[in-house]
């Protein structure tokens, strides 16, 4: 599993505190970085699971090293509740995986040319289906809402007069001269906010963490975990209002308004913001700069 750092694994690992005899669920397997630790730090049993077909064939190895104690299975991380009845405990890290973004064949970076894919099953609609079909306005909110991209609608115009658009390069190429000279002095690429927004659209990511939280509080046992690692603000508002909201009785609306039963809490958060990496971390793997760390253990119902 060479070339794949799991990100903050030494705070995951405490957060979820993996204990003998327990089910743990890694819903992001990716490269096996925090399955395998988990499945080191205690005698437990671990279900990886992943909907690249991928990561799976990867994982094989780490099957027949934790002999019996690894469980892989294809498929998406909100259809947990299909896989496990209960568990101990849940680990996402979001967003896509070292591997993915180093085959230039996924199309998922522009550092190398390659097609315009990006999707993590290998199945579905593809982002040059998405760039050479969507209409002016449908391109411009993906990457509007999903890349947090402010010049969207001029990248959109650019990119629909130069179609057919068939490569990573050639579309980074288009975004670059759609944002301008000015672009280029920032400290990210222009184009890394499209690719970002197209990413999330094909893959349907955020659809599929909110699917996957609820799918995750569906089957946490009480004292079970769940420690979510996202890398981009549109996530990490998501896994923050989905603890946070569970984590407090909901307050009154207006003194005047009658009395309501509030919901009995869910989580209690194990910190009371996000955790980030370290320095050190960030030196050594810059792709954990823009990590964010939070957790909660379920409460009893």
């Amino acid at each position: 599993m060479s070339g794949h750092l799991p990100v903050m694994l030494n705070e995951v690992l405490a957060a979820l505190s993996p204990r003998d005899g327990a089910q743990y669920i890694d819903g992001t397997f990716g490269g096996g970085g925090y399955s395998s630790a988990i499945l080191e730090a205690a005698d437990c049993h671990v279900l990886g699971i992943d909907r690249d077909p991928d990561a799976i064939k990867r994982g094989q190895a780490l099957v027949e090293r934790f002999a019996g104690r690894l469980t892989l299975v294809q498929g998406e991380f909100s259809a947990m509740d299909q896989f496990a009845s209960e568990t101990d405990g849940v680990v996402l890290d979001l967003g896509v995986s070292s591997f993915q973004f180093d085959q230039p064949e996924r199309g998922f970076s522009f550092r190398e040319d390659g097609p315009l894919d990006m999707r993590m099953s290998l199945s579905g609609e593809t982002a040059a289906d998405v760039v050479n079909n969507a209409d002016e306005r449908t391109l411009t909110l993906i990457i509007a809402r999903y890349g947090e991209e402010k010049n969207a609608r001029r990248i959109a115009r650019a990119i629909i007069a130069a179609r057919p658009v068939t490569g990573t390069a050639q579309l980074a190429a288009i975004v670059s001269e759609a944002q301008g000279p000015a672009a280029l002095r920032h400290a990210i690429h222009p184009a890394t906010r499209t690719f970002q927004g197209l990413r999330i659209h094909v893959n349907d990511e955020l659809g599929e963490l909110e699917r996957g939280l609820d799918a995750a509080l569906k089957i946490l046992k009480p004292e079970g975990r769940l420690v979510v690692v996202s890398f981009h603000s549109l996530e990490d508002r998501i896994v923050k209002q989905f603890l946070g909201s569970r984590s407090t009785s909901a307050p009154r609306a207006s003194r005047h308004a009658p009395d309501v039963v509030a919901d009995k809490p869910a989580f209690q958060l194990l910190n009371k913001g996000a955790q980030t990496p370290s320095v050190d971390e960030i030196q050594s793997n810059p792709r954990a700069r823009s990590a964010k760390l939070r957790a909660g253990i379920k409460l009893a119902a």
